[in-house]
C-alpha cells in the first residue's frame, strides 16, 4: 500500500530564501528543456522529407530529446552555471521528468489514451514544487526533517509516520499561506482485504448538485458550496489585485491574500471529502459509485456547481481510504440510473429539472436521485457477483 503524509514547514528565513531560489532555478530549467522539446518538434513535424534541386530549406532532423539526453546535460550546466551546484542533483533531474510526461501527454496522450492541452512555460512563482526521489528515514526526527543543500527543517508533525512504512520520496511545495513537505510512504505487508469484510454491506451513492450525495438508505448530505459561498469575498480580493500597479510592492500582497482565500475554500472542501468518506466506509464494506466523465461535465452550463461539488476530488479520496482500509468501491456504468425505474426497470424518459421518478409501469413515486442511488446499488451487487464468478 502506497499513501502520502503531508506536514507544514516553519523554514528560517535564510531557509525559505533557498527554497524560493531552488523553485526559480528550476523553472529556468524546466522553461528551457520545454523550448529544446519544441524545436525539435517544429523541426521535424512536416512529413515532407524531400527538397528541390534547385533550393533546399528544410533544415538538418535533429535527436528527439528525451529524459536521458536532457539529464546528462546538468553536467554542464554546472560548469556554465555554477549556482546550479547548490541546488541538489537528484533535484535537478526530476526535471527533464516532468518536461517529459507534460510533453508526451501533449503528443501521445496519457495511459487511457486521453490527451492534454500544449505545455505552458512558467512564469515567476508559477514553478511550486521539487522533489527528492530518495529519502532515509533517520533523517526525520523529533520534528525535524534534513534536506539536502538546505539543512535541518523544522516540521510539524501531527500525525506520526507507522510503523514499517518505507518513505520513499520526499516533496517540498510552497503554497499561498507558507511551505510544506509531502512524504510519500510505502509498505507492501498491508492486507488488500479486512478480515471481517462483508460482501453484502453495500450501498449505492448518487451524487449531485443539491444533495452532494444520496444513499441507497436514502440518506442525504446536502451540497455545501463553498465557492459559491465564498465567491463575494473572492470577488473583493480579486478586485483588489487587479488596482494594485504590476510589479509592486501591494500588489504582491494582494495577489497573497487572493490565494490564501482560494486555498481555504480548497481546503474547507477537502476536509468535507474526508469526512464524508470516513463516515461511509465506517458503516459500509462495499460502495457502489457511478463512473462518470466529469471533465465532460465540467464543460457544460453547469459546470461552476460541478466544480465547487468536487466530485472528482471526492471519489479519488474515497477510492484510497477504501483501500487503505481494506474495503472495496465498484465502479458502475451511469448510463440510464436516473432514467430507469428501481422497482420494475421500466425506463422513464424525464428532463434534469423532474426531481421526481413516477414510473406510470408501477405506479412507484419517489425521488429522482434515491431511484438513481438504489440502481446504483443493484448494479454494484450485480458486477461484484460476476467477479466472484469469473474468479
Amino acid at each position: 500500500m502506497r499513501t502520502s503524509y503531508q506536514y507544514r514547514l516553519k523554514p528560517t528565513k535564510k531557509q525559505a530564501e533557498i527554497i524560493d531560489n531552488t523553485l526559480d532555478m528550476l523553472r529556468c530549467q524546466y522553461n528551457y528543456q520545454l523550448v529544446q522539446r519544441f524545436d525539435w518538434y517544429e523541426q521535424n513535424r512536416c512529413s515532407i522529407d524531400r527538397c528541390s534541386l534547385v533550393v533546399c530549406h528544410i533544415p538538418e532532423l535533429k535527436d528527439k530529446p528525451n529524459r536521458f539526453s536532457q539529464q546528462a546535460t546538468l553536467t554542464q550546466l554546472k560548469k556554465d552555471r555554477p549556482w546550479y551546484k547548490n541546488t541538489h542533483s537528484q533535484v535537478l533531474q526530476e526535471v527533464p521528468k516532468k518536461v517529459e510526461i507534460a510533453f508526451d501527454r501533449w503528443l501521445k496522450g496519457d495511459a487511457n489514451g486521453k490527451r492534454s492541452g500544449k505545455p505552458r512555460f512558467k512564469g515567476k512563482g508559477q514553478y511550486k514544487t521539487f522533489t527528492y526521489p530518495q529519502f532515509k528515514r533517520e533523517h526525520l526526527n523529533n520534528e525535524k526533517i534534513t534536506l539536502s543543500k538546505i539543512g535541518t527543517v523544522k516540521v510539524i508533525i501531527h500525525r506520526q509516520v507507522p510503523d514499517g512504512f518505507d518513505i520513499k520520496t520526499v516533496a517540498i511545495t510552497k503554497k499561498a499561506d507558507g511551505y510544506y513537505v509531502s512524504l510519500s510512504v510505502e509498505d507492501k505487508t498491508v492486507p488488500t482485504i479486512k478480515p471481517d469484510f462483508d460482501v453484502n454491506n453495500i450501498v449505492g451513492i448518487d451524487v449531485g448538485l443539491i444533495d452532494f450525495i444520496v444513499t441507497s438508505d436514502d440518506e442525504r448530505i446536502a451540497a455545501p458550496k463553498f465557492f459559491r459561498k465564498a465567491e463575494r469575498k473572492l470577488k473583493s480580493a480579486q478586485r483588489r489585485v487587479s488596482r494594485r500597479k504590476k510589479g509592486s510592492n501591494r500588489r504582491k500582497k494582494a495577489i497573497q491574500k487572493l490565494g490564501k482565500q482560494h486555498k481555504k475554500v480548497a481546503d474547507t472542501r477537502k476536509d468535507f471529502h474526508f469526512k464524508t468518506a470516513n463516515n461511509l466506509l465506517k458503516k459500509y464494506d462495499v460502495i457502489a459509485v457511478e463512473k462518470l466523465n466529469i471533465k465532460g461535465l465540467a464543460r457544460t452550463r453547469l459546470a461552476k456547481s460541478i466544480n465547487d461539488a468536487g466530485w472528482g476530488q471526492f471519489l479519488s479520496i474515497l477510492k484510497v481510504k477504501a483501500e487503505n482500509a481494506g474495503l472495496l468501491v465498484v465502479e458502475i456504468n451511469p448510463n440510464g440510473t436516473s432514467q430507469e425505474c428501481s422497482s420494475c426497470g421500466h425506463i422513464v424518459k424525464k428532463a434534469l429539472s423532474e426531481r421526481t421518478h413516477n414510473c406510470p409501469n408501477c405506479k412507484v413515486s419517489l425521488c429522482r436521485d434515491l431511484n438513481a442511488s438504489i440502481n446504483i446499488k443493484a448494479r454494484g451487487t450485480h458486477a461484484l457477483k460476476a467477479q466472484s464468478m469469473s474468479s
